[in-house]
């Protein structure tokens, strides 16, 4: 038989004063008041959670404190109404979590050190630049509805063919499907042949950007980007810790020389040839020629993004870039958000051969691989038709909308605004007389209350130009023509303005 140390022996309160608390207990109260209805229980959740809630109310809140019983569990089940075994459940998980402890045969504790309560959730101010959706916007589409059921019942009867491709992760340039698609729509809409192993999707043209810039630059190196130029891709840019060199952008797109001089070491040129965005002027032969010349003296590569490429209302488009250089310097970037609808999140980028390993090796770094479950309602777009007659279809109600917008302002506006019809791409711009203060143009538009950018806002280190980009495909004509006709009468109102400020002198007047 064991004979234990009479230093050892202790009674059960004794006992019971060590254990749970290291001090001397309270007596057992017969009820603890307990708030089931305030703002911290969670109404329509179950019993447990709500008892639950409502004792770490009432031992954070300083009700039941350190050290100090809970009632029996039977005792809380009579006084709460619930059954025994929901006040056991919330018992074990205030145990769990640190507000109680136990002792077997002694019952349930408050603990000694309680977590802090949770405070207050303080509301963070975020600022995000929210997408516009008004009349003028940019990046606005239309799906002509025949073309969007053809979608529909491509999706279903893919969904239904669910299949083992979507249970594990797949290549990091995207199915294999869809690559192939994409490289005979090349071939035949923009003159570039590829291999669909050249192919990669991404989630949009910004996504490629930054996977495609990790792939060949470092931080600290130098790009060239167009002066004014897309603000997002020098955004993505800045974020890639890459120094982007202005280069002016004329009639005929970059001015290559101006770039030799300013950065002739420059890793990268980011440029949107076909429709230069914003101007909109399409990049001439000589000036790609040049291009081309410098990427391959340099041994940098040419980002070609094919914006609005496929919206052409007059003449066939250019030849590529990545069709005249065959994928030897140029990296081609396009995206369905335009052609089908921004909703897909599908993009893609036809890669030089020598960088599809160390491309697919940033992607795979990156996000793995894309999104699989539309890669094949895509494709059947594709490879059936219905995205090209979808195409047909938008293109002429946007060419109507281009016209209508065009002829609102010009006439609006009784000739201040120069509006040039574009033969290419979604937006147009309408523009003051050069020697016009900038400010004119965003005094304007925030007096009409209207989408679209000041064309300011898209020169980084040139003098910006005084006028509006300005959106018109997605948008009913009626719309149109009513937020055309407000921006054209604040424009007016604008301009008789600052030139009375000027004064006859030419010179704004002082202000006090």
């Amino acid at each position: 038989m064991t004979v234990v140390p009479a230093n050892l022996v202790c009674d059960s309160a004794n006992y019971m004063r060590k254990i749970p608390t290291n001090s001397s207990p309270s007596p057992r109260k017969a009820e603890l008041a307990l708030d089931l209805s305030g703002a911290h229980v969670t109404p329509g959740a179950s019993s447990q959670h709500r008892l639950y809630q409502a004792l770490c109310h009432a031992i954070t809140g300083g009700i039941a404190k350190p050290g100090e019983p809970l009632p029996p569990s039977r005792t809380l089940a009579k006084q709460t109404g619930f059954r025994r075994n929901a006040v056991t459940s919330a018992y074990e998980r205030l145990i769990a979590d640190g507000f109680a402890v136990a002792t077997t045969g002694s019952g349930t504790f408050v603990a000694a050190r309680i977590p802090a309560p949770a405070s207050e959730p303080r509301k963070t101010k975020i600022a995000i630049e929210s997408q516009q959706q008004g009349p003028l916007a940019l990046g606005c589409t239309d799906i002509d509805e025949r073309a969007l059921q053809r979608f529909r019942a491509f999706a279903g009867r893919r969904m239904r063919a669910f299949g083992a491709e979507h249970l594990h992760y797949g290549d990091p340039r995207g199915s294999h499907e869809l690559r192939a698609a994409i490289a005979d729509h090349l071939l035949s809409a923009r003159g570039l042949r590829c291999d669909p192993d050249q192919i990669m999707l991404t989630s949009g043209t910004q996504h490629g950007l930054r996977i495609v810039l990790s792939a060949i630059l470092k931080p600290g190196d130098q790009i060239w980007c167009e002066d004014p130029g897309y603000p997002a891709a020098r955004r993505a840019i800045g974020h890639c810790g890459l120094r982007p060199a202005a280069v002016p952008v004329d009639a005929s797109g970059m001015i290559v020389a101006k770039g030799r001089a300013l950065a002739p070491s420059a890793g990268a040129a980011y440029v949107t040839p076909s429709h230069q965005f914003p101007l909109g002027v399409q990049m001439s032969m000589t000036r790609r020629l040049e291009l081309l010349d410098w990427a391959r003296d340099a041994g940098a590569f040419v980002i070609e993004d094919d914006y609005d490429s496929e919206f052409r209302y007059d003449g066939a488009p250019l030849l590529s870039l990545a069709g005249i250089d065959h994928l030897s310097r140029v990296i081609y970037m396009g995206t369905f958000a335009k052609t089908l609808f921004p909703g897909l999140r599908i993009g893609y980028c036809a890669l030089p051969e020598r960088l599809v390993g160390p491309v697919t090796t940033a992607r795979a770094a990156l996000d793995r691989f894309p999104g699989t479950l539309l890669e094949g309602a895509v494709a059947d777009m594709l490879n059936s038709g219905a995205f090209a007659a979808n195409l047909r279809k938008v293109r002429g109600i946007y060419r109507e909308a281009r016209d209508v917008l065009a002829s609102t302002l010009s006439a609006a506006s009784q000739g201040q605004l120069s509006v040039p019809v574009p033969s290419q791409g979604l937006h147009l711009v309408a523009r003051f007389d050069p020697s016009t203060d900038p400010l004119v143009a965003a005094k304007a538009k925030a007096e009409a209350g209207v989408a679209g950018w000041l064309l300011a806002e898209t020169y980084f280190r040139a003098r910006p130009l005084p006028g509006f980009v300005l959106g018109f495909a997605g948008h009913k004509l009626p719309q149109l023509i009513a937020s055309a006709e407000r921006l054209a009468k604040s424009s007016l109102a604008a301009l008789q303005a600052d030139r009375k400020a000027r004064g006859t002198g030419g010179r704004r007047k002082a202000t006090s």
